[in-house]
């Protein structure tokens, strides 16, 4: 009596969850890169390591709320814009003006974001030996996949790590990073092991690939909306609508949650009318219709 109750500070939800400092504090000791292990190992005969894992902690509702005006492109606009990617390129060199290289450049980034469903700085990021070969398509050389070391991380973690395998579908996009590799980027005498890199031979800067993406968008008259994001939107639902299973799509874009590459699949109704037609084939039998 006469002591006032002591009452815990509310709960809000831009509080981060204590599993997950917790989470990221286990990474951090753990990590390879430092040398705590070594030292608790000849210290205290025992080492760190992870102890919060998906089956211990809460569960995973969404990492991203998509915005009702993101969304992927529809085929007829990637065809426009990476038309008039490809134009602006022709354009240049046909007048032998200066940019030549560079819009060659731009064209051929966009093509490679779009195909391996890379995020921005995943893209700028890449390095010359990130280019690997893949053993069941020998034929497309060290364009087969794609090594991917600036992932997006989880707070308090490091870069996440990947490899993007190239798909059939996207076969012309190897083809044109074998061209750029081998007969463009040379001839701008890179001072840097980049893959691609800017006129002033340096790496090519994420500020810089939003400029020319809203240039190319602009000249092609294409909704405001599409964002260089959005490349990455449409390599999600393209897969999916070409039959890739929901695993290998998550694995190829990275996501630790298959809720997250739902947010990010929009399918045509092409692609639901097939698959209810098949749904009907399957259940009422080859030939019948409701």
């Amino acid at each position: 009596p006469g002591r006032e109750a002591v009452r815990p500070a509310p709960y809000t939800e831009n509080l981060t969850p204590p599993h997950q400092i917790l989470k990221g504090f286990c990474g951090y000791v753990s990590h390879p890169s430092y040398d705590w292990a070594d030292v608790c190992l000849e210290r205290f005969g025992a080492a760190p390591a992870q102890i919060c894992h998906p089956w211990n902690t809460f569960a995973h509702l969404a990492e991203f709320e998509a915005r009702p005006t993101r969304r992927p492109f529809g085929y007829d606009e990637l065809e426009a814009f990476f038309a008039q990617a490809d134009e602006r390129a022709h354009d240049l060199l046909e007048g032998r003006k200066k940019g030549a290289l560079p819009a060659l450049r731009d064209a051929q980034f966009f093509k490679t974001v779009y195909a391996f469903g890379l995020r921005r700085r995943e893209a700028v990021m890449l390095d010359l030996n990130d280019l690997r070969p893949n053993p069941y398509v020998p034929e497309w050389g060290a364009y087969a996949k794609v090594q991917v070391r600036y992932g997006k991380a989880m707070r308090g973690s490091p870069p996440r790590r990947r490899t993007v395998l190239a798909c059939p579908e996207f076969a012309w996009a190897s083809e044109g990073l074998r061209y750029w590799v081998e007969e463009v980027r040379p001839r701008l005498a890179p001072a840097t092991d980049a893959l691609w890199v800017s006129a002033r031979r340096t790496r090519m800067t994420t500020r810089t690939v939003d400029h020319r993406f809203a240039q190319i968008r602009e000249a092609a008259g294409l909704d405001p909306a599409l964002t260089l994001h959005s490349l990455r939107h449409s390599y999600v639902t393209h897969l999916v609508e070409f039959g890739y299973a929901a695993q290998f799509v998550q694995e190829q874009v990275g996501h630790n949650h298959s809720s997250t590459t739902a947010i990010y699949t929009s399918v045509g109704d092409d692609f639901k009318n097939r698959i209810f037609q098949e749904a009907l084939r399957r259940v009422l039998g080859e030939g019948e219709t409701a």
